[in-house]
């Protein structure tokens, strides 16, 4: 059959050569995206669900969602419920129905059962560690295990015992038989089946031994007839491993596995390890916290499901593992919402600042533009009056060079209204400023003749008597970007002071927004209502500042990373 697409990487260059080779009726794809729920997803997930769901779209195939619910003792149906949750905001269909390596548990016992009859599956009583101990290394071949060579019947007999509850957890494992002198250590006589006496989500207590993924997972695939199974790198040295337990499937077709570099970003954790402990230590506060990698979080913190896929997209598929600069996907995100949210005025750490000239009676509305990159979103009417609050970074007592907003003695235009001079200050017994007194220019208001005069500074503000209080939640990096394995525990290098709380005051209009809401606070960065805002409290997240990492990034994706 003739190739249906042009290759982009090398996943799909592998494909196309199925495709012509008609290795698959008709050319079929069928990939899938199989997560143990165990816990969360996390952004290193994001790469390989837009990896199989897009190879199933651009192949015009469909992709199976299938959880490997095969350790009982760490998997939870709220696990599951937000795996699911994530897929769908990521914005794809997986093929109904949901799978599960459990619907599956009668026929993996069948083919451990055949695996058995075939002479190549016996029943150890070795614990644990002395498995591991007779493994053996690169260097030294395994020791076979004394019960290796059992019998066919004997084998099935103790492999029905262990299924009908006969043995302790532990007390016997199911091996597979293949060689314990084989180079690839992987393939010495691994387990494929253990004793867990524990209740599963969905089987209840049906079942007392589990499969290992090694064993359940190519079988599964086999089942559903998946036809590459995409996987990362860390899985390579068990292919032979996936494809021996397929000998035990009868079917025509048999999937193919294929390996990719995993997602690794700077700043980042992504081991579900380290995630749930930073979770139990209450280091952060839950697995949907904002600073959180995982899928739930980042969405928490205001990411957009088409940046990350268009991150996913730029950074490609590669063959060697390597470490994607934080910066980019700051890029992508906000390349993705500069022309989506609309721009309002609000103040993080606000001082307050006195019109002095200006009527204490008096209340105007000025013009202001909601996204001057999209005129389409049109304008609105924000109001001014005597009082207001502006940045107190906005101020310099005594400024450096090139500092050009509000100073003693200087001018500063105040964004949609008026030039403003700055007169005098008011500190309090400690010195600290407490206001500013500034008289205002009536012939300058935005958009009449004389705003055609010119000073070096605008500034956004907001009016005190229609100010909303906002809290303002700030967010660093939980690990340094500039971290390195310096053989301290990661818990160490955690940085407990990655969240930081400002009451800041915002124009009216934010109030018309729902939970989940994006927007840009100028000059302060991308933000989202949280879910955590009630009536008397709007609390936002901020989802990324505003700076500019173009030419970091250029640098970034001159070292392939792009």
């Amino acid at each position: 059959m003739e190739e249906r697409q042009e290759a982009a990487n090398f996943i799909e260059a592998e494909i196309n050569k199925d495709i012509a080779n008609n290795v698959y009726e008709n050319g079929r794809v069928l990939t899938r995206f199989p997560p143990e729920p165990n816990g969360y997803l996390h952004i290193g997930h994001v790469k390989s669900i837009c990896l199989n769901f897009g190879l199933g779209e651009k192949y015009h195939g469909e992709t199976n969602v299938r959880f490997d619910d095969t350790n009982p003792a760490k998997e939870e149906v709220e696990y599951v419920n937000s795996i699911l949750e994530d897929i769908k905001w990521l914005g794809f269909k997986w093929k109904e129905p949901v799978h599960y390596a459990s619907d599956y548990f009668p026929q993996l016992y069948e083919f451990a059962c055949k695996l058995i009859r075939m002479g190549l599956a016996y029943v150890d009583d070795q614990t644990s560690e002395e498995i591991h101990d007779t493994r053996g290394d690169f260097l030294h071949p395994g020791k076979e295990s004394p019960w290796r060579n059992r019998s066919v019947e004997e084998n099935l007999q103790l492999f029905q015992e262990m299924k009908n509850g006969k043995y302790k957890d532990g007390e016997k494992v199911l091996r597979a038989k293949i060689d314990m002198s084989a180079p690839n250590v992987v393939m010495r006589d691994p387990v494929i089946y253990r004793i867990l006496h524990s209740t599963h989500h969905r089987t209840g207590n049906t079942w007392c031994i589990y499969p290992l993924y090694d064993f359940a997972h190519p079988l599964s695939d086999a089942i559903e007839g998946i036809t590459q199974s995409i996987c990362t790198l860390e899985f390579e040295e068990r292919r032979p491993l996936y494809n021996w337990c397929l000998q035990a499937f009868d079917g025509k077709e048999k999937p193919r596995q294929i390996e990719f570099a995993r997602l690794n970003v700077t700043t980042m954790i992504t081991s579900k390890r380290k995630l749930r402990k930073m979770v139990e230590s209450g280091v952060v506060s839950g697995w949907d916290d904002p600073r959180m990698p995982t899928i739930s979080g980042i969405r928490r913190r205001g990411y957009t499901p088409e940046s990350l896929r268009r991150f996913c997209e730029l950074i490609g598929v590669a063959k060697a593992d390597n470490v994607v600069d934080i910066s980019f996907l700051e890029y992508c995100i906000r390349e993705d919402l500069k022309t989506k949210a609309p721009r309002i005025m609000t103040v993080i750490d606000p001082v307050k600042v006195v019109l002095t000239n200006y009527p204490e009676d008096k209340m105007e509305y000025v013009t202001i533009e909601n996204n001057p990159e999209q005129e389409t979103m049109g304008t609105r009417q924000v109001p001014f009056g005597r009082i207001i609050y502006i940045e107190r970074e906005d101020f310099m007592e005594t400024p450096v060079k090139k500092f050009f907003r509000m100073t003693p003695g200087k001018e500063v235009r105040l964004k949609g209204a008026y030039i403003v001079h700055c007169d005098e200050l008011i500190k309090d017994e400690k010195g600290k400023l407490k206001e500013i007194h500034c008289t205002v220019d009536f012939d300058t208001r935005s958009g009449t003749p004389g705003a055609d005069r010119k000073v070096k500074g605008t500034l956004h503000w907001v009016y005190a008597d229609t100010a909303v209080d906002v809290a303002v939640r700030l967010y660093d990096y939980l690990i340094s970007p500039d971290d390195v394995d310096d053989g301290r525990d990661f818990m160490e290098k955690v940085n407990t002071d990655s969240l930081v709380v400002m009451n800041g005051k915002a124009e009216p209009v934010i109030k018309e927004y729902d939970v989940g809401s994006r927007f840009q606070f100028l000059r302060k960065g991308y933000f989202i209502i949280d879910k955590d805002s009630t009536k008397k409290q709007i609390v936002c997240n901020r989802i990324v500042g505003l700076r500019d990492t173009w030419a970091k990034l250029q640098k970034i994706m001159g070292k392939g990373n792009g």
